[in-house]
């Protein structure tokens, strides 16, 4: 198993008498990571706490391999760690490669290396032509696209992006999405994505973190966790639908209406294929056409985190 990016030993914040994270313990894999909770479960206190902008009650965190509680690991991690925060970052009066330049001077950048790096990060997000311009009179895609610059201009390893799709209309979360891919994906970045769209980081991530009242409640990759339903086959057939239901039901199988002519079969702990399904078919004069697996969504498995309903 690679090194985890992120780790996290009973980490715990409260605001007054309100925990806002409560004896939290969380290993974060490499690549990217969707951090998924709702409104209140901690995932904007975590995130200061790793950027050392907060100080814990208890507990420790190593993000990038440096301690966040100590003066030390503060100045390692802002040369190795990028962050795009949620709200606006802007300094009044600059234009876009100004204040990239900036703020890679401040991450340990030469002069030189930050203004190179500054052109080269606004190319990739696409505000090449706007480069010059005074940054206040951006629009919110391109403010958010500035944002993502910022926190790409030294280069680093590791991504914290805490709601980059907020605020954009349907084409600049497109692109947004598509850039937050690239990075993860063909540019090999750790990302941790920070956002309440589900889509957002089924689209972009591979593994997920969701928190709940300062507790992490369910962790892992996306493709484990809505395989998590995978002995579940949706089956179609030519014959009596309702025969092979009580053929399954003899047989001691859970289905239910899936269609007309379509059921969903819930396969026995430890089947290791369909076989059975054609066989029982066949012992009632019925005939599978086609037979898939049954995936859950990330949704079901985010309400499945919070004790939430299933579907």
């Amino acid at each position: 198993m690679p090194p985890a990016v992120i780790e996290i030993h009973g980490l715990e914040k409260h605001y007054g008498s309100v925990p806002a994270l409560a004896a939290l313990d969380l290993c974060v894999a490499p690549g990217p990571v969707g951090l998924l909770g709702p409104n209140g479960a901690g995932k904007t206190t975590l995130i200061k706490l790793l950027l050392g902008l907060l100080v814990p009650d208890a507990g420790s965190a190593r993000i990038a391999g440096h301690d966040p509680a100590t003066p030390a690991g503060r100045h390692a991690l802002r040369r190795d760690v990028g962050y795009m925060p949620e709200s606006d970052c802007l300094v009044p009066g600059l234009s876009a490669v100004e204040l990239v330049t900036t703020l890679g001077r401040l991450s340990g950048l030469g002069a030189i290396d930050a203004l190179t790096r500054a052109h080269e990060v606004l190319d990739y997000v696409g505000l090449d032509e706007s480069r010059y311009r005074p940054a206040d009179g951006y629009s919110t895609g391109m403010k958010q696209r500035l944002k993502l610059a910022q926190a790409l201009v030294h280069d680093p390893a590791l991504l914290l992006l805490d709601e980059p799709t907020n605020g954009l209309d349907p084409k600049g979360r497109k692109h947004m999405l598509e850039l937050v891919f690239d990075l993860g994906h063909a540019q090999g970045k750790n990302i941790l994505l920070c956002s309440h769209l589900l889509p957002d980081v089924e689209r972009t991530c591979s593994d997920v973190v969701v928190l709940q009242k300062g507790r992490a409640v369910l962790s892992g990759s996306i493709a484990e966790l809505t395989g998590a339903h995978a002995r579940r086959r949706m089956v179609e057939l030519a014959g009596d639908t309702a025969a092979f239901a009580a053929e399954l039901a003899r047989a001691g199988l859970a289905a239910s209406a899936a269609g007309e002519h379509a059921l969903t079969v819930e396969l026995p702990t430890g089947a290791e294929d369909s076989d059975g399904l054609f066989v029982l078919a066949a012992a009632c004069g019925a005939r599978i056409t086609r037979i898939a697996e049954e995936r859950s969504s990330l949704e079901q498995v985010f309400l499945d985190g919070l004790g939430g309903p299933r579907a």
